[in-house]
């Protein structure tokens, strides 16, 4: 039995003697143990306080270990709101307004906008959508995003949707043998099922972009160092001391020629590979490491040379007028570039900053060791979800397009008036 003394705080009662039995251990005696309230005090404080030192010490660790983890994320959350109020502004805007002076963002918004994780969020939705998923969910998950988007399932190859293992097999599915019939007269083809944002001739080194807004051609192409492959017989310059006066007058091949685009953009619920526009021969490649903004047409309005900020593939060769060009340009979300022809293209590293370089250049050839030919139509790579293809080329000065700012083209429809001879 223990007695123990319990005190009173107060003072306005006397102390009581309380009995406590000690457990039995085994065949222990039960002997009466006296504790006097200072000493169960002491062992209290002493124990007390240890469990409290160390609980304190650990407390504090994890505090400031917190403190470490939440200082950015009112940085990330005031950036990632003033993205959303941009972009609820941009789609409140009357599409239909031809205003001529556009309203492009300022510098520090640009930077805001930069500062947003773009790029680790398109990895990491590259990895949600490369995950396997249940046979029984399939269905569910591929006709909501059909329904949310607009996807014509009846095209698809393969009509069983729990066919496509992954959100990525379904992005990049094939389609069903002649639903994109290659238009045999025209010379050039769209890419891509899509909208065209821009098209026409190129007069300057600022191209349009959409709607007045431009881009410079030589950030977004780089220095034509893949001339020697493309035999100039025209233009002849020094690309060390080129001016950007000069540099569009560098990238034709021929006399009596002029340098055209054509932008093509490919929305998420779109056919998401994309196609050779021409019988060209492909001898070079460049991959600029850069951003994943959105290329959404209304974003591409609003922030000037986005083309020459985002992550890009150009493609570099000739056709039959001379130089020709096909660049796919990486977006949010769309981390992933895929081109048949070029192996070693990886887009979306992690690290890309710490590279010397911004971009990677590559000559490509085929097992022969001959540049690249490609035939109209033929499959040339795919989006994991939409993007944006850009034509740059050379031709004929009469050369006239058959398109409309924001018409709706698929794959293989002609776009000019240009008829193979």
């Amino acid at each position: 039995m223990v007695f123990l003394y319990v005190p009173n705080k107060l003072g306005l009662l006397p102390q009581r003697r309380v009995f406590m039995y000690a457990p039995a251990f085994h065949h222990s005696p039960k002997i009466p143990i006296f504790v006097q309230h200072s000493s169960l005090q002491h062992r209290a404080h002493v124990s007390t306080n240890s469990s409290v030192g160390s609980n304190w010490k650990s407390w504090h660790g994890f505090r400031k270990h917190l403190l470490r983890l939440w200082r950015p994320l009112p940085t990330g959350v005031g950036l990632v709101l003033l993205v959303l109020l941009r972009w609820r502004y941009i789609r409140q805007k009357d599409p239909s307004s031809d205003s001529k002076t556009a309203d492009v963002a300022k510098g520090w918004e640009i930077t805001c906008y930069r500062a947003v994780p773009l790029r680790m969020l398109s990895r990491i939705w590259g990895w949600i959508t490369n995950k396997q998923l249940p046979l029984s969910v399939r269905p569910f998950v591929y006709n909501y995003y059909a329904s949310t988007f607009g996807c014509n399932l009846q095209e698809a190859a393969y009509e069983d949707l729990t066919s496509y293992k992954s959100l990525a097999e379904f992005f990049c599915r094939p389609l069903k043998d002649g639903v994109r019939p290659i238009d045999k007269i025209d010379c050039i083809v769209s890419p891509a099922d899509g909208h065209v944002i821009s098209f026409g001739p190129v007069d300057t080194c600022k191209v349009e972009q959409v709607k007045g807004v431009t881009y410079s051609l030589q950030q977004f192409l780089g220095d034509p160092t893949w001339s020697s492959k493309l035999s100039h017989s025209y233009a002849d310059h020094d690309t060390d001391t080129l001016t950007a006066s000069d540099y569009k007058q560098s990238l034709l091949l021929n006399k009596d020629t002029a340098l055209y685009q054509c932008v093509v953009y490919l929305a998420p619920g779109d056919y998401h590979r994309f196609h050779s526009p021409v019988n060209w021969d492909v001898t070079f490649r460049r991959h600029f490491q850069g951003e994943l903004l959105s290329v959404n047409p209304k974003v591409a309005q609003w922030i000037p040379d986005l083309f020459t900020l985002n992550e890009r593939a150009v493609y570099v060769g000739r056709w039959k007028h001379g130089f020709f060009s096909l660049t796919a340009v990486g977006a949010t979300n769309v981390g992933s570039i895929h081109v048949y022809c070029d192996k070693g293209l990886v887009t979306n590293q992690r690290k890309w900053q710490m590279m010397k370089s911004r971009h990677k250049d590559s000559f490509l050839v085929d097992m022969q060791g001959e540049t690249v030919e490609m035939r109209k139509g033929q499959p040339f790579g795919e989006f994991r979800l939409g993007s944006t293809v850009v034509l740059l080329f050379e031709a004929p000065k009469d050369y006239k397009f058959k398109l409309r700012t924001g018409q709706r083209i698929l794959v293989g429809e002609g776009v000019s008036e240009c008829h193979v001879e």
